[in-house]
């Protein structure tokens, strides 16, 4: 690169990185909120919480970079247009292609890191990260960890601990039982503990009642000093995480396994999982291309009738969620996969139109004058609303 491609890639660079990091920082906290209830329902620690939230950032790093890429851009062009700086560039003789080589250098690397972190590291994150969340849910004693509220353990199955004891065990243990049909049992006892015999869960309770109830009415109620409860039925089931397309290997979609039960529910969500990792990636290059074509080009700032990043920025937001939608529809209408190709490859190339017609790429001249009028009269309502309050104020006094 020449000292201007540098000068140009490196400014990018740095407003790239710092969007980048924001943009995951918002992206991320939101994503990490919906999953705090992991903590306050089954008691797990905050070095856990922490771990699964860390699982979190493959998954969200292909959502956000392609908008940091267009901000970065978009950013850095609309300030060089801004300071004269691409108006030199022009005058001194210089092509379009000193301001494009650099950015498209950017975009070619952020659609690789894309395409490793999707296909590569993601779907490995996914998978421990589910099993985190299953092997949590699976423990009885951070189910329960919380003293006096109920907990639902699987259908039919509730437990309640009064509190816990000094020693390490568990004090007022409520059992309501009900999945044997036709026959609800309640268990009540004193003290109790969960230990480990012959590699199963097992709830041993001590002084206290067994209340059986019959589809007849009929009751009986049983005393012990020591019962076991058996635990190792459900928590296992509750231990096995359930692995969806998303969560799968680039290997494991091309082929596969005819027996996985999301795959025998709907084979087309992982067709359509594969549509989506082969196009996912090409988004961060197609964002650079929208930048430029609306960016690149110097201009006098007379002729701009909004922010050119904000221009960029909306026509991006509209392109990806074309996208989303296309790869949410194919999940359900298999002949509609051609469109989750179609649409980055025909941004791509109206940009690449606007880019060598020298042409900019802007939003309707109507769409933004309906927008400015339609502004203007809320400001001019609102004015007339105070300036009449203030009058009828003023005649009131």
């Amino acid at each position: 690169m020449k000292l201007i491609e540098r000068y140009i890639f490196r400014r990018t660079l740095m407003i790239f990185g710092a969007s980048l990091v924001w943009t995951l920082a918002i992206v991320w906290t939101t994503q990490v909120l919906a999953r705090i209830n992991l903590v306050t329902d089954t008691g797990q620690s905050a070095l856990a919480f922490f771990q699964i939230a860390s699982l979190i950032l493959p998954s969200v790093l292909p959502v956000v970079m392609p908008f940091a890429v267009v901000i970065a851009v978009a950013h850095t062009l609309n300030t060089m247009n801004a300071d004269s700086e691409l108006v030199v560039i022009s005058a001194s003789g210089g092509s379009r292609w000193i301001a494009i080589q650099p950015v498209l250098a950017l975009a070619i690397l952020a659609s690789v890191v894309s395409f490793a972190i999707d296909n590569g590291v993601d779907p490995y994150a996914r998978q421990r990260g589910r099993e985190l969340v299953a092997a949590a849910r699976g423990d009885l004693l951070s189910l329960v960890i919380q003293e006096g509220t109920f907990r639902k353990i699987e259908n039919g199955l509730y437990i309640q601990i009064g509190d816990r004891l000094a020693d390490g065990r568990l004090g007022g243990i409520f059992v309501a039982d009900s999945r044997t049909e036709g026959m609800d049992l309640i268990y009540y006892a004193k003290s109790g503990s969960v230990v480990e015999r012959d590699g199963e869960d097992v709830l041993v309770m001590s002084d206290g009642e067994i209340h059986r109830k019959i589809s007849g009415g009929a009751i009986s109620i049983i005393r012990f000093d020591s019962y076991a409860f058996d635990l190792s039925l459900f928590t296992a089931a509750s231990g096995t995480p359930r692995m969806y397309p998303k969560d799968r290997t680039l290997p494991y979609l091309f082929n596969p396994d005819r027996n996985d039960p999301i795959f025998k529910k709907n084979p087309q969500s992982f067709r359509a999982e594969l549509h989506r990792r082969f196009t996912e990636w090409v988004y961060p290059f197609v964002f650079a291309l929208i930048a430029l074509s609306v960016c690149g080009d110097a201009r006098s700032h007379r002729e701009s009738r909004i922010n050119p990043l904000i221009t960029a920025i909306t026509i991006a937001l509209f392109v990806r969620w074309m996208g989303y939608f296309a790869a949410n529809q194919v999940q359900s209408i298999a002949w509609l996969w051609p469109a989750i190709y179609v649409i980055p490859v025909a941004a791509a190339a109206v940009s690449i139109w606007f880019i060598r017609t020298n042409r900019t790429m802007e939003l309707p001249v109507s769409l933004v004058d309906r927008l400015i009028s339609t502004v203007r009269g809320l400001g001019d309502r609102m004015m007339f609303m105070r300036l009449w309050r203030s009058g009828s104020s003023g005649g009131a006094a």
